[in-house]
């Protein structure tokens, strides 16, 4: 029970907001939302919330993990995404292996938890041989701390030799990959009310796959019933590399390839033309916007408002933290609000829509609407509780707007599944120490050139 709030926003279907509220979940999943007046049903534990914006737990849309292993690398972090990618393609493949995975998975999902993020995904498509199990290393990691996870198994399928940008020794064969997407749904998704685990395949990008492997994966994906996730018109590189080897744009190709459904959703999306933007409205598709990684690697400001406006649901994504640097989803909100005001002017967007990129949006992308993203009854007991004292939120009467505009914020309570697992802004699993010591060491194995 989550009680005394200074507001519930709970970004349910009718937008409803509770001044001095509260919320009740029994067994994982929300079974009251009150308001001040309504009276208050016993419980077993009570989290004070005074002085607090209430809101559901976070939804990160687009992530890579293991790259924490070489996060702030300055070396590899001064090239645009094609050079930055040939320049780290190497090093993540050498050193990648179940150990550095679950490391990797386990740190980046606490970093994610304490900034209030209550399910996350991971796009993982670097699969080399003799590394072991990856999914499952990164899966244990989830089900250690208790993040609502969706992994994809991403892959690669197109090194060098055949005109892509990984390495030669970084791809597998395409049999392989389309045996293994069948093996990891039927293991791993869980297809359930509330599921802390779902599966999506994910081929990685269309300068490391092939034409059959995109087309072979869309149809798997339908029979399987499953999500697809990809990479789509990152930057001018991506557009390029398109036009040159396909002989049409991004958005186009991705058409051709049996993915303009709403099954999919697509990482950063930062170079669709007004026509693209309409396509990819009306066809549901969703948007994974990664707006710190886009500016860090130049690619571009998303046109995020017109995406909107089309019918993307458009979400929000950390992305790798070698280019995103900061496992922040509050973070990524806030960029995306000032990234919005410059593109559409500073009318087109407010806090409480952004809140919505970042809970009912990325619900939405993964295809859990409904189920989280919301504070309703019924719907998965993920909640972030954010604290608004102190010097920084000193003249905010608006506590949404506040959180957002004001900040920097970390979550004072997460809770997943009706489970603290951030509680007074420190992380309840114990390990923490013991992991990051681990994890620095890996890290110097994967950074030493």
């Amino acid at each position: 029970m989550i009680i005394n709030a200074e507001l519930v926003c709970t970004v349910n279907n009718a937008r409803d907001e509770h001044g001095g509220g509260w919320v009740a979940i029994t067994d994982g999943v929300i079974t009251q939302v009150g308001r001040s007046a309504d009276p208050v049903p016993p419980s077993t534990e009570r989290l004070d919330a005074t002085g607090c914006l209430v809101t559901p737990g976070l939804v990160n849309t687009h992530h890579h993990l293991y790259q924490n292993l070489t996060r702030a690398w300055a070396p590899m972090t001064q090239k645009p995404l094609f050079g930055w990618l040939e320049a780290l393609y190497p090093t993540w493949t050498d050193n990648l292996d179940e150990e550095a995975v679950f490391l990797a998975a386990w740190v980046g999902l606490a970093e994610l938890a304490m900034s209030g993020c209550t399910t996350s995904t991971d796009h993982h498509y670097i699969h080399p041989v003799g590394a072991g199990d990856l999914l499952a290393a990164e899966i244990a990691a989830a089900r250690e701390l208790g993040v609502r996870f969706h992994p994809t198994f991403g892959s690669m399928s197109v090194g060098r030799s055949k005109g892509g940008l990984p390495p030669d020794r970084a791809v597998l064969d395409e049999d392989d990959i389309l045996a293994q997407s069948v093996q990891h749904v039927e293991r791993w998704h869980d297809r359930s009310p509330m599921a802390m685990v779902r599966i999506g395949l994910a081929p990685c990008s269309p300068f490391s796959v092939s034409t059959e492997l995109l087309t072979e994966t869309a149809a798997l994906a339908e029979q399987l019933d499953v999500r697809l996730h990809t990479h789509l018109a990152e930057n001018d590189e991506d557009d390029a590399y398109s036009l040159e080897q396909f002989g049409m744009r991004p958005v186009e190709y991705f058409e051709e390839v049996g993915w303009m459904t709403d099954r999919a959703w697509a990482a950063h999306v930062v170079k669709p033309n007004p026509e693209e933007i309409s396509r990819l409205g009306a066809a549901g598709v969703g948007v994974a916007h990664c707006p710190s990684s886009n500016m860090i690697l130049g690619s571009g400001l998303a046109p995020t408002v017109a995406m909107m406006a089309a019918g993307s649901p458009v979400g929000l994504g950390c992305d790798g933290s070698s280019s995103a640097d900061a496992a922040s989803l509050w973070l990524e909100a806030r960029t995306s609000l000032l990234q919005a005001k410059l593109v559409s002017g500073p009318s087109s967007i407010s806090a409480r829509q952004v809140l919505e990129m970042a809970t009912i949006h990325g619900a939405r992308c993964l295809g859990r609407d409904g189920e989280i993203g919301q504070l309703s009854v019924g719907s998965a007991g993920d909640v972030a509780v954010w604290g608004l004292s102190g010097p920084a939120y000193a003249g905010v009467t608006d506590p949404v707007e506040g959180w957002l505009r004001c900040g920097p914020a970390s979550a004072k309570h997460t809770v997943i599944a009706g489970k603290v697992v951030v509680g007074d802004g420190q992380l309840a699993d114990e390990r923490l120490d013991e992991r990051l010591a681990a994890h620095r060491q890996v890290a110097q194995r994967f950074q030493s050139l």
